[in-house]
């Protein structure tokens, strides 16, 4: 099967068919968005599904109409994700597979709070101070979804706790319990205590996030970690909230600077978010670090973005103060390298790979995840070993993401690699795309679909769309 075709078949929107393997009970390490929607799948496989975060989702856990009745204020960041309060983009790819999963969430979404865009607003996106035009991604999901990631997780956590076979139990995971090579159980601390519990699963999810211990406790049975990757970003970001007009001209903004001699690269962009607020972030690399300092981050919306970002921080009224957030690199752990692994376990979301941040491919990635291990539980797998088609399929995912994101990472002054083969080629093929997308509506759109996660990247290698993207560079000057 084609890499292509692969990934269309993990994409699909499609209810999910195919025999219904059935288990006991399944455990799910971490209740983020990876592990919400990990078991969601296993809902229709299990008696019985158990998530274990340090959180208490349970108290966590808000109806829509409650939301709906002052969505600035019924839902807040997790003390879990640091960078909840930040801003968080729903790729189109990662929208349609929340419909998927919980039908009619966009509709949902809307009316819990989710704002809708006045068709008369502006949405720029400026590609090293010039326009380029947004084409419609067109899934099958509607308007796109903008939302804190606060109020995006609370809708999908309400969903999940309200199916009858999922509970929740608030501690954290401290290891594995396995027997002949798979595995049978969990150990976790319940919260408030520091007395070790035992927990039996006949199927093991670790959603945990970028810092998972899984490969410790794999080696406490003599299995081998999976290999890490690591790609030094330096990247610092900080965010505010604004009060949004009723009738702004300018909807959402977003603004990227690539590094080139005399031009730092920096990214911005402000979006509508629930409770008629905008969410603003402005990012830089390395020892371009914004600060929580009002001033210094008016002088950056003023120097470094488009006028746009000025005219929110001088005419919008603040809703919050600045907060930043840093993280140091992306991480990948290459589950599918191993050669030997215990069965009836896999790991989600971060617990594979965290990308860059300002690409807003976490939580797409999640989702297909998700979809990933309804293909295996549905593919009539054997129970008895590992869940290698699992990680076959979470590899395509995660190297379509990595790809988009690394490409341009790479191209940072600090950032000394690792250099994936041919990289060169792929700049150069990546630098023509761009320049010719900013002219040709065929171009721009299929490099909106890779770049969404709609397409995989090896639709751009066509020799069609090559050719075409090179007599769109040229005339483009």
């Amino acid at each position: 099967m084609s890499i292509q075709r692969q990934f269309a078949e993990i994409t699909s929107t499609a209810p999910a068919t195919g025999p219904r393997l059935t288990l006991g009970r399944a455990v799910v390490l971490g209740g983020s968005i990876a592990g919400l929607m990990a078991a969601r799948v296993l809902s229709d496989h299990a008696d019985e599904v158990v998530i274990i975060e340090r959180d208490d989702l349970s108290a966590l856990d808000v109806p829509d109409d409650r939301i709906a009745a002052d969505p600035a204020t019924a839902v807040a960041p997790r003390p879990g994700v640091p960078q909840g309060g930040h801003v968080h983009a729903l790729l189109p790819a990662g929208q349609a597979q929340f419909g998927r999963w919980f039908p009619g969430f966009a509709d949902d979404a809307k009316r819990a709070g989710a704002p809708v865009r006045p068709g008369d607003t502006r949405q720029p996106f400026y590609m090293d101070g010039r326009l380029r035009p947004q084409p419609r991604i067109r899934t099958g999901a509607g308007e796109a979804l903008t939302s804190s990631r606060p109020f995006l997780e609370a809708l999908v956590r309400h969903r999940v706790l309200a199916l009858p076979a999922v509970t929740t139990r608030a501690g954290r995971a401290d290891g594995l319990l396995i027997e002949n090579g798979a595995v049978t159980g969990v150990r976790w601390i319940p919260a408030g205590g520091d007395a070790v519990e035992e927990l039996s699963a006949d199927f093991v999810v670790d959603a945990t996030g970028r810092s998972s211990r899984l490969g410790d406790w794999l080696a406490e049975y003599d299995f081998p970690k999976p290999p890490m990757q690591r790609m030094g970003i330096a990247l610092t970001y900080a965010t505010a909230l604004f009060h949004r007009p009723a009738d702004p001209e300018v909807w959402q903004t977003i603004a990227v600077t690539t590094s080139a001699p005399g031009r730092t690269a920096r990214q911005g962009g402000f979006t509508p978010i629930e409770g008629d607020r905008w969410t603003m972030l402005i990012a830089g690399y390395g020892s371009d670090r914004p600060t929580r300092d009002r001033d210094d981050y008016r002088l950056r919306c003023e120097r470094d973005f488009p006028s746009e970002f000025a005219d929110v921080v001088h005419t919008a009224e603040w809703a919050s103060d600045v907060s930043t957030y840093h993280q140091a690199d992306s991480r990948r752990r290459d589950f599918h390298a191993l050669d030997r692994f215990p069965a009836r376990l896999v790991a989600a979301g971060d617990a594979i790979a965290s990308f860059n941040p300002s690409y807003g491919q976490g939580m797409t990635a999640a989702t297909l995840h998700a979809s990933c291990l309804s293909r295996y539980l549905r593919g009539e797998p054997d129970l008895g070993r590992a869940a290698l088609s699992y990680f076959a399929d979470t590899r395509v995912v995660v190297d379509a993401a990595w790809q988009i994101s690394t490409a341009a990472d790479l191209a940072l002054p600090h950032v000394d690699g690792p250099y994936p083969r041919g990289y060169r080629a792929t700049r150069w093929f990546g630098g023509l795309l761009s320049k010719a997308a900013l002219h040709d509506p065929v171009v721009n759109g299929e490099l909106a679909k890779v770049s969404t996660m709609v397409s995989h990247p090896a639709a751009l290698a066509r020799p069609g769309l090559l050719l075409r993207a090179a007599r769109g560079a040229l005339a483009g000057g």
